[in-house]
């Protein structure tokens, strides 16, 4: 909890941010307002979640407040340079999708001399200003303050919208995750929620993940703060590359995709998970070893286990709108990667000498489902979960309190005082 992220490792967009590129209006004219009417005045702004949270994001909104807290000693001039550095833009997009590179060249170096000049127009502030806040992980009570502000809101109140946005969303990311990774009791917790939002959030839902307890990310760029690379399982388009057939796709996997990774089939294909998971061990053994299998009879042991040439684990994702073969017909508890296709599966790997096969779970996993499953105790190894996760939301809320060092709030608002934030220094990367 003691160590905080260099601002650098957030990427953010400086210019666009300093411009208001994604603040709400309203918060831009606040700040146009007391610029005008030179209305000079200390503020204390405290940030609060709306439910019980595990507190994430707090780190890329120091990173925004370490660019963003200043001003432009010309904003006319300042708006006029931003427009054009916009314009040069969408020209390097334009020249880039024809990959005409001269041009980009070119286009590239305009819009840096347009960043330098924007640069040299940039009041500092953030030494103005003093922040206390709480790590990124922690857990919070409703209404309970994360970060405080206190400064001329001159300098940093047009980036309310952008502070409250980012830790909204990572924080919203990481409260589900943690009560997964609860509920799971130590059992590996797979993030797979890419696919089920814009590509622009991957990074912030990746670290907030990870940052909650997940133990692994399914792309590049939910990895991307974190330095960490990303997992996963073969996909159902790979069975189908291979015309259906899952046995022959896990062995251009496992031929092909680095030596380090864990094999992980996935074998829902024909919705017979028992029967699949035999077929790819027989091949995959055949094919590895050089000696034809037996089920039953011959060692499954040499191909099991973790890299190249084994398979770590066996993936179920069966629909839920669908009954595995080995399922008897009941209601609607048949459905989907229920708890008896799991036990049933455990039992006939057991038999023929499959114990350190793993198995993994997916598909409509949430916190219930794996409390469910965890309370039964289902033999389940690990759990990848994904759009459940992205379902509910912790708002983010704040609100100044104190004025000049007196209480001004809205009715129902006050100052909260809490002992956990720390106070951020202005080296904040730094400190242990």
């Amino acid at each position: 909890m003691g160590k905080r992220l260099h601002p650098k490792v957030f990427k953010v967009p400086i210019d666009k941010i300093r411009n208001g590129y994604y603040s709400d209006i309203y918060f831009l004219r606040y700040v146009q307002v007391l610029k005008r009417d030179d209305r000079k005045v200390h503020v204390y702004y405290q940030f609060f979640p709306r439910k019980d949270a595990t507190v994430v994001g707090i780190d890329e909104a120091l990173a925004i407040l370490r660019y963003g807290t200043g001003y432009y000693k010309d904003e006319d001039r300042a708006r006029k340079l931003f427009e054009d550095m916009l314009d040069v833009e969408r020209k390097i997009q334009e020249a880039a999708s024809e990959f005409e590179i001269s041009k980009v060249v070119a286009l590239t170096k305009d819009k840096w001399i347009i960043k330098q000049n924007l640069a040299e127009l940039w009041v500092d502030k953030w030494e103005d200003i003093e922040v206390k806040a709480l790590y990124d992980g922690e857990e919070a009570k409703a209404r309970e303050p994360i970060m405080t502000i206190e400064g001329d809101p001159r300098y940093f109140g047009y980036l309310e919208t952008v502070l409250l946005g980012v830790i909204a969303r990572a924080t919203s990311t990481a409260t589900a995750v943690k009560k997964v990774v609860r509920a799971a009791r130590g059992k590996p917790v797979l993030f797979f929620s890419a696919r089920f939002d814009h590509y622009w959030v991957q990074a912030t839902d990746g670290y907030a993940a990870l940052k909650a307890g997940a133990f692994g990310v399914s792309t590049d760029a939910n990895a991307d703060y974190w330095g960490v690379e990303s997992a996963g399982t073969m996909p159902h388009a790979l069975i189908a590359a291979y015309c259906g057939s899952t046995e022959d796709a896990a062995i251009a996997f496992d031929r092909h995709v680095e030596e380090h990774v864990n094999r992980i089939v996935l074998v829902d294909w024909d919705n017979d998970v028992i029967g699949t998971t035999f077929r790819v061990v027989k091949k995959f053994y055949e094919t590895v070893v050089g000696k034809p299998f037996k089920l039953g009879v011959t060692d499954p042991s040499p191909i099991i286990g973790s890299g190249k040439g084994r398979i770590w684990g066996v993936r179920f994702d069966t629909a839920s709108d669908l009954r595995d073969k080995s399922v008897a017909p009941k209601d609607e508890s048949s459905l989907g990667v229920c708890p008896e296709l799991v036990w049933k599966a455990r039992q006939e790997f057991d038999k023929v000498g499959l114990k350190d096969l793993k198995i993994v779970v997916s598909g409509g996993f949430d916190e219930k489902k794996i409390e469910l499953f965890e309370k039964l105790q289902v033999p389940a190894d690990a759990y990848g979960v994904g759009s459940r996760l992205l379902r509910n939301k912790i708002d983010i809320t704040a609100d100044i309190v104190e004025v000049n060092g007196k209480p001004c709030a809205k009715v129902g608002r006050y100052k909260i005082e809490n002992p956990r934030l720390k106070l951020v220094p202005k080296n904040y990367w730094e400190e242990e």
